[in-house]
């Protein structure tokens, strides 16, 4: 960093977006990057409620440095196991998607394989059973587990958190390495009359900053990226229609999970995310089979405890921007796209986009390869994850509602009904190097929702069923004899302090 160009980094918006860009650029550059200045408005705010994250969070914030007990005591987080799922497949059927394996290979056949065989065979098998993170978590059971080669050190976790104590967390962070923050509302963009690249922000108030390179944390609405750039919008409604959510906190409820809880309604889902001193709860719907007073209704009469505030909406679109870096902006967070927190995402995607950047970050000049190949890097992110999400809403069986019913008859993208074919095939899950959801994740959602394979890798059927069928037993015992080892969740929580 000390022959690169010291470069006028501005940030444009706050929150989760905005303040972990600061957090992580301030960390890594140790102010030789240059002067780095975030400009929000406590006017807009932000959507900030309960998030819910996935393991890499916790890349993220070793890169950082920050502590973990002092991380969880700050945002009243709490730990998370993985998503259960209610309703999804069919009404009264639920079933868990668990961070972590599920199950061994059995010499070098993926599990999964010996478990479509069993079952093809007529054995009744439940893949929760061979997770120990599926059965910790039905227990309310959890422990930051050691670092070596045992069963135990397989227990995968996350973080629920309060995003706007999160957000107030790295502002400190932030802040005291250096990042200055001006508070006023974005009135002007001045562009580069030859290169388009954008210059200064003229505020409300008249100051005037300068910058050389932007990073747009301005939400839906794209104030650099869109609004100023048209950069374009690829939109995805037609594959995931849910386009408004209704949130709410409550009254916090004993036990604290250890999980998120998804649980499909008539025109969408409604989540549940238990922190320490309430509990964050949404639905997500579709406007197109729902008004907003059904939703919020909806929303209020399955709340797990007494609601803290009426309810509150936001619209939005699913997509993605078309480039995520233009000329001199790149955008982050949902800046550069949306897809609905159905898997918890949202971070993860703010959190890529920002270690990409830095992988690509410009020299003397912003050489357009970069862009170029950042925006194909994102580009594959997002379109991967978005397969995943679709994969619910086209793999339930519920027809009790003209919005499942048009889930059910959709077209979904090639890429997706590719894995779809080879897994129903030969229970082969498809997947590209470098993509977030690995094999245990397809596996749990496609067995959970029902979708059977009707055969598998041949070379499963090389192992004796006898002693296949030993081995399952010892996984299965071997997993329920760990979880009773663990501590509860509460009392884990309450060890930290």
């Amino acid at each position: 960093m000390d022959t690169a160009k010291r470069r006028q980094v501005v940030i444009v918006g706050g929150g989760t977006a905005g303040w972990m860009s600061a957090a992580l650029l301030a960390k890594i550059t140790q102010g030789r990057l240059g002067d780095i200045t975030l400009v929000e408005s406590e006017e807009i705010g932000t959507i900030g409620v309960g998030e819910a994250t996935i393991p890499a969070i916790k890349r993220f914030n070793r890169l950082l440095d920050v502590q973990e007990r002092d991380f969880v005591r700050q945002t009243q987080a709490s730990f998370k196991l993985g998503i259960e799922f209610v309703d999804w497949g069919k009404l009264g059927a639920r079933y868990f998607h668990p961070f972590g394996p599920i199950g061994n290979p059995i010499g070098r056949t993926d599990f999964h394989h010996f478990l479509t065989r069993r079952r093809l065979a007529g054995e009744v098998e439940d893949f929760e059973t061979y997770s120990l993170n599926c059965v910790a978590a039905k227990q309310n059971r959890f422990v930051v587990a050691p670092q070596d080669d045992s069963l135990l050190s397989t227990l995968a976790y996350a973080y629920h958190f309060d995003a706007s104590l999160y957000a107030a967390y790295l502002r400190r962070y932030a802040e005291a390495k250096g990042v200055q923050r001006v508070e006023g509302r974005i009135k002007h963009v001045a562009q580069n009359s030859e290169t388009g690249f954008i210059e200064t922000l003229t505020l409300d108030s008249g100051q005037t900053i300068a910058g050389d390179f932007f990073i747009d944390c301005s939400g839906l609405s794209g104030l650099l990226i869109e609004k100023t750039l048209h950069s374009g919008f690829e939109d995805w409604s037609a594959l995931l229609p849910c386009n408004s959510a209704a949130f709410v906190p409550s009254e916090k409820t004993d036990p604290i999970t250890p999980y998120t809880r998804s649980t499909a309604r008539t025109a969408g889902w409604q989540w549940r995310i238990p922190l320490q001193h309430r509990t964050g709860n949404g639905h997500v719907f579709c406007s197109d089979f729902m008004n907003d007073d059904e939703a919020a209704a909806t929303l209020l009469r399955h709340l797990d405890g007494k609601a803290l505030a009426d309810p509150k909406f936001v619209r939005f679109k699913t997509g993605r921007r078309k480039l995520s870096w233009n000329r001199n902006v790149v955008a982050i967070g949902l800046s550069g796209g949306f897809l609905e927190p159905l898997e918890s995402t949202s971070i993860h995607l703010i959190q890529s986009g920002l270690v990409k950047l830095l992988d690509f970050w410009p020299g003397e000049t912003i050489d357009p390869l970069l862009a170029e190949q950042y925006n194909r890097a994102m580009a594959n992110q997002y379109n991967w994850i978005r397969d995943f999400i679709i994969l619910h809403y086209k793999a339930s069986q519920r027809d009790d509602s003209e919005f499942w019913r048009y889930c059910r008859d959709m077209a979904v993208p090639d890429s997706l009904t590719y894995r779809l074919d080879h897994f129903r095939s030969s229970s082969r899950i498809v997947l590209t190097p470098g993509e977030l959801f690995q094999p245990p994740s397809w596996l749990a959602v496609m067995l959970g929702q029902h979708i059977e394979p009707e055969g598998y890798d041949p070379l499963a059927d090389i192992a004796d069923a006898e002693k296949v069928a030993m081995q399952f037993n010892r996984i299965r015992t071997a997993v329920s004899q760990v979880a009773q080892t663990i501590p509860s969740h509460q009392a884990y929580l309450d060890s930290l302090g």
